[in-house]
């Protein structure tokens, strides 16, 4: 259905709703409960103690009645929940609520006459499963206050790695959900955000600011969409009610010399509050490195989040989201690039002095990211059954990447050709208004959202290899390196000219000074303008859940499309065994990553960029610029609460894609940019497991299958490998792996005392890039017959960061496995990369692999060291790979290159709490 048809019935279904006062959807992720406790005469009780709690997802709020009986609870995450009231003299009372829309939702408790509870205890088990048709995944800050996350600087990414199922773990925060490359989106209090947050793209939210996660990994319901792999729906903190002020400061040092400070607060009343959070990190291991041993990897960041609310009356709320974050980080250096000027063929003949007579030292390429957004939302509650939100953003992303000081110094043998340096930025500015009705069976929700994103980009490169594009050979045919020689028309004296030259880069040639040369700018921009319409309902009969939607998205920019999408989902309760049943299916229009999105699909189209980008990889360049894709993913599930002590959620998935996204590289440099092949096929499993509290022990399990079958040939993007021009090949994507799980369990043996927790994280691994492999139709990098291996293609230190060996002899970063880069088939092997049998290697069925790896963390704590009341002091000590396992993420991945897992890291906090 295009345009002309899904448009105007979608605008006359919202006239509709808007005329009969129906209305909705607030985009936001957050609802209220409020109500009042009462004794048997109906007058009220003040003082009673009220609580409201899921404990799947270790949630827990507590609050008094004021002299009216009269609680409320605000800036609830869509979630059900369990309530309790207890007062002295009176007997407790529990409800259980289901939290789904912004409509505030009603409760009365009337206690009886009695013996006055202490603690409550629950002894029905229906709270502890959904009937909701979509599968996802519960975070609370009760939760990931405790867990150990690896990476300080992307601690958003850690925690969706750690806590939900399908998430498969790269590295520098980069985290892929179910198969596809970083196919995420963010709704931030109804904020959406689709651009990806890991840390070599942007900043992400300040997991201080989060007060809870909900992860979809189902299908996902209408008012999502742009990228839906995952959706990780964030309510932020929030100061309202706060009468008296809360915070917290806390400070902590650690391995690699990082320090991180911070300090958040909470104050408010009735009808306002403020929560702001401030923190700063500074390390010597920033982005995951592609050695064990970090080298040139410093960086620092600052954040800034405040969130304002305000009530004006009963029936309008307004929240204002501010935030401001900057990172500035070295890239990290191998060691063919932290020792580069004391061999490479630049410097070697001239006393280590570039081309321009400059010294040239180690590779010190660095990078900054500005990230600004301002996000406010007005909330109308139209009447009891009905809220209109209107809400808008602007957020911006600066982001600067700077070369070394000498150019020469970003030049490496077989790792990097040219000296990269890059200005971008992307502005996404955007509004959405929505209604929501929620009466008896139904909770309707219908909504518009119109976004505009702004890219600018400007990517400057020069040539600091001398054999790049040598004008002559020598008579050997090897390039000729002579800086003096600058054009054919001096090929004398046994030179001849190079069939391969290209006169047009001549000008960008750093390695052959002149007057005219200087490194070439490519200069782009495009307006992006998105537009989404969307319905849904959800509708409760009894036992069955039913959710019934449609979105249309319209994308224009670089390419245009439209899409109707219909979402559709059941899910069924067996009470008796507190057992869901659920199917789900969902269309969506996945609109392309912005990252260079330009250079990306007009890169082609500039004679420079084509002529560098086909010298570099060796075969033509794509000038098809990327399009939005269209998906179809069925969803199956099972939920089971077995009594009060273990719930287990079960999803099985089918994706289809047509046009699937990957990442490439900019000729090895740390400039990537989007591509598209024709196809993809992702099924897999994913499961949690959860332990609510057992006496102060709490636990869950999430593991998950995906398989990432991609189909060529690609399609679009600058060129990612030679067989993919005119290819039909089917291969397992890089961020394709066969199992992962992690398993966490916390203990509290007493409610005043200290606590300790144990995460254990499997990979299989990711599937590798380049390994020389043997024998058989090796397409992956060198490779030989079933008796004998080809190396050569790789520099000693990528043998060494590959784990490579033959026989006896294990290649270290300057001397290789063997002299002459050959290897017996049967000596020949790796610690780190799973290497397929001679003869077996097949890109489909058994690619090379990331050896599998198990790491431990731990974390012990004491939330109230003196027993405080009022003012509590903290401390928690954290360990990070705790037995120091050596292993990688990924070698020579087409997007990520080479990282290795985090070295052993320990961490003190100390925190005063107020």
């Amino acid at each position: 259905m295009g345009f002309p048809r899904f448009v105007p019935a979608l605008l006359a279904l919202g006239i509709g709703l808007s005329h009969h006062t129906y209305a909705q959807s607030s985009s936001g992720s957050s609802g209220t409960v409020r109500g009042s406790v009462l004794d048997p005469s109906g007058a009220a009780i003040q003082g009673a103690a009220v609580e409201i709690q899921n404990p799947v997802a270790h949630y827990r709020r507590n609050t008094v009645t004021d002299r009216l009986g009269n609680f409320e609870f605000d800036n609830l995450p869509y979630n059900n929940y369990h309530a309790s009231a207890v007062a002295s003299g009176f007997q407790s009372s529990e409800e259980d609520v289901d939290v789904r829309s912004s409509i505030p939702i009603a409760l009365k408790f009337n206690l009886r006459i009695g013996t006055a509870t202490e603690n409550v205890t629950v002894t029905a088990a229906a709270d502890l499963v959904e009937n909701d048709p979509t599968s996802h995944t519960d975070v609370d800050r009760g939760l990931f206050d405790k867990l150990p996350l690896e990476s300080q600087s992307s601690s958003l990414s850690s925690l969706v790695t750690l806590s939900a199922p399908g998430v498969s773990a790269d590295s520098n925060g980069l985290f892929h959900g179910f198969g596809d490359h970083a196919s995420n989106s963010f709704s931030v209090d109804g904020q959406p955000i689709t651009d990806q947050q890991s840390k070599v793209f942007s900043n992400q939210l300040p997991v201080e600011a989060v007060e809870s996660l909900e992860v979809i990994q189902g299908a996902p319901p209408a008012e999502y969409g742009g990228k839906t792999s995952l959706v990780i729906v964030a309510t932020t903190r929030s100061g309202l009610g706060m009468v008296e002020p809360h915070g917290s400061v806390t400070a902590s040092y650690g391995s690699f010399g990082s320090a991180n400070g911070g300090f958040d607060a909470a104050y408010g009343g009735n009808n306002w509050g403020d929560f702001l959070s401030a923190s700063g990190l500074d390390t010597g291991r920033f982005l995951d490195g592609p050695e064990h041993q970090a080298f040139h990897d410093h960086g620092n960041e600052l954040n800034l989040f405040d969130r304002i609310d305000l009530k004006p009356s009963q029936a309008d709320s307004i929240n204002l989201n501010l935030q401001f974050t900057r990172s500035w980080f070295q890239t990290p250096n191998s060691y063919d690039t932290q020792t580069a000027s004391a061999w490479s063929g630049v410097t070697v003949d001239n006393g280590g002095l570039g081309p321009d007579g400059r010294p040239v030292g180690s590779a010190d390429q660095r990078a900054k990211i500005g990230t600004f957004n301002v996000a406010p939302t007005w909330t109308h509650l139209l009447n009891t059954a009905t809220v209109l939100t209107i809400g808008g953003f602007w957020r911006q992303d600066q982001f600067h990447y700077y070369p070394s000081a000498n150019p020469f110094a970003d030049f490496a043998p077989g790792v990097q050709s040219t000296s990269i340096g890059q200005s971008r930025r992307l502005t996404n500015a955007g509004a959405h208004a929505s209604w929501s009705y929620v009466k008896g069976i139904h909770n309707l929700k219908a909504g518009v959202l119109f976004q505009h994103t702004f890219l600018t980009e400007d990517d400057a490169f020069g040539i600091v290899d001398p054999t790049l594009n040598a004008p002559c050979l020598n008579a050997d045919g090897s390039p000729d390196t002579d800086p003096a020689v600058s054009s054919q028309s001096q090929c004398t004296g046994g030179l001849q000219d190079n069939g391969g030259y290209v006169p047009l880069l001549a000008a960008y040639d750093l390695t052959r000074p002149g007057p005219d040369v200087g490194s070439y700018h490519f200069l782009g921009h495009a307006d992006i303008k998105e537009t989404a319409l969307y319905v849904q309902d959800s509708i409760t009969l009894k036992n069955l859940s039913l959710s019934v939607g449609l979105r249309g998205d319209l994308y224009y920019g670089i390419s245009a499309a439209s899409q109707a999408e219909p979402r559709l989902g059941a899910a069924y309760n067996f009470k008796k065994t507190n057992t869901v049943l659920r199917l789900s299916y969902a269309r969506s229009l996945e609109t392309p990553f912005n990252e260079n999105l330009v250079l990306a699909s007009n890169g082609c189209n500039d004679a420079a960029v084509n002529a560098i980008s086909s010298l570099l990889q060796g075969y033509p360049c794509l000038t098809v610029p990327l399009s939005p894709s269209t998906r179809n993913e069925f969803h199956a599930g099972l939920q089971q609460a077995f009594g009060r002590w273990v719930v287990l959620d079960g999803e099985y998935i089918w994706k289809y894609t047509n046009r699937a996204y990957d990442f490439s590289v900019f000729g090895n440099t740390p400039v990537t940019y989007p591509i598209e092949w024709a196809r993809s096929k992702i099924p897999g499993y994913a499961v949690r497991l959860s332990v609510p509290d057992f006496h102060g022990f709490t636990a869950f399990t999430v593991l998950s299958s995906v398989a990432a079958r991609f189909f060529g040939p690609q399609v679009s993007g600058i060129g990612a490998t030679p067989t993919s021009v005119g290819s039909t090949a089917v291969f397992r994507i890089d961020h394709d792996e066969n199992f992962n799980q992690t398993t966490h369990l916390q203990y509290q043996p007493w409610k005043k005392g200290p606590w300790f927790g144990l995460t254990w994280r499997y990979d299989s691994g990711l599937v590798a890039g380049p390994v020389p492999c043997i024998g058989g139709n090796c397409t992956n990098g060198p490779n030989g017959t079933d008796s004998v291996v080809d190396v050569s293609g790789l520099t000693p230190d990528q043998q060494y960061e590959a784990g490579l060996y033959c026989g006896s002899v294990h290649a270290t970063p300057t001397t290789p496995i063997s002299p002459t880069g050959l290897c017996a088939g049967n000596l020949y092997g790796s610690n780190l990369v799973k290497i397929p049998a001679p003869g077996t290697e097949n890109d489909d069925h058994n690619p090379p692999r990331i050896q599998p790896r198990s790491l431990f963390d731990v974390a012990v704590g004491d939330d109230n060291l003196f027993n405080g009341d009022r003012y509590k002091w903290s401390l928690r000590f954290t360990v990070v790979n705790v037995t120091d396992k050596y292993a990688l993420y990924n070698f020579l991945s087409t997007f990520s290159g080479t990282h290795y897992v985090t070295p052993r890291a320990m961490t003190a906090t100390l925190g005063f709490h107020f």
